[in-house]
């Protein structure tokens, strides 16, 4: 059953999309909730106005908090104010991303690797701030927004980031053998191709390469054109980003164990539950087989 002890929780990449959701879900449900946003006084001052109109009009606890993933002097700050006012952080909601659309030849290893900074390191940047607090209490909890692309449908073109996924989901793997045993959970949340809701698609990168680009217009360009709008048929007309938000939210209320490795909020269906299922299973016979059974949740599983 949930629990109704209120909780501290900071999101990162909370400006909009799932983010901005999921803050104010969260927020919403009682819990004290830390948004974390970059250039809070400068590009995304006016979300932080958003922010603070929304937790006035609503009498929740919501603040922003000036937080770059790609920094770790920034992602230092951010934990320790937060620790700062509230004395404790119980929750980690790992969102920060960005994503690109684009021929994968036509990316320099430049643009991957921003992409990785962003999507992979931001999260370890954040880890190694929060996770000294939540060892030395003995428990918590980190939420990994992940995607369905990692395991499941994958269309091309969007190459770059699907690959940083689904190295944050490997990251995300092993840090909850690695953090069972001080008594904090991980959860992965598994979103499918939300083309409304969010505004991925509408700022997603593109390839600094653009001679090479252009190489793929005659065969592929149509495709490439009409990408969004092919994943968009996939997906239900009554599907809702908000069920992101949600899910979020019922992992952070139940009680610490018993939460689920994987929830998956995919209204499109593009297997990854299928698939996820199977590989998820076959880490707990391996971990049985070698003597890990310590290292398993009730939920690494389904």
């Amino acid at each position: 059953m949930p629990t109704d002890t209120p909780r501290t929780v900071l999101v990162t990449g909370a400006s909009s999309g799932f983010g901005a959701l999921t803050v104010r879900a969260l927020a919403d449900a009682g819990h004290t909730v830390y948004a974390g946003i970059r250039h809070t006084a400068a590009r995304n001052a006016p979300a932080v106005a958003d922010l603070d109109r929304y937790a006035a009009e609503h009498g929740v606890a919501l603040h922003a908090v000036d937080l770059d993933v790609t920094s770790q002097d920034s992602a230092d700050a951010a934990v320790a104010r937060v620790l700062a006012a509230e004395g404790r952080l119980d929750v980690l909601v790992h969102n920060a991303g960005h994503m690109v659309s684009g021929p994968a030849e036509a990316f320099t290893p430049e643009q991957l690797a921003d992409l990785y900074d962003v999507n992979v390191l931001g999260a370890q940047r954040v880890n190694r701030a929060a996770l000294p607090s939540l060892r030395a209490r003995g428990e918590g909890l980190l939420v990994w927004i992940g995607s369905s692309s990692t395991r499941g449908g994958c269309p091309p073109f969007l190459a770059p980031y699907f690959a940083a996924k689904a190295a944050m989901d490997a990251l995300a793997v092993s840090y909850a053998a690695e953090l069972v045993r001080f008594g904090i959970d991980t959860a992965i949340v598994v979103p499918g191709a939300f083309t409304s809701g969010t505004n991925h698609f509408a700022h997603a990168g593109t390839p600094a390469d653009t001679e090479r680009a252009a190489a793929y217009a005659e065969p592929y360009g149509t495709l490439l054109a009409g990408l969004d709008k092919r994943l968009a048929a996939l997906v239900p007309p009554d599907a809702d980003a908000a069920e992101v938000a949600e899910a979020v939210v019922r992992l952070v209320d139940l009680p610490a164990g018993g939460r689920p490795l994987r929830t998956h909020v995919d209204p499109g269906r593009d297997g990854s539950e299928v698939v996820s299922a199977v590989a998820d299973r076959i880490r707990v016979d391996f971990f049985r087989r070698a003597g890990l059974e310590d290292l398993l949740t009730a939920g690494s599983s389904l």
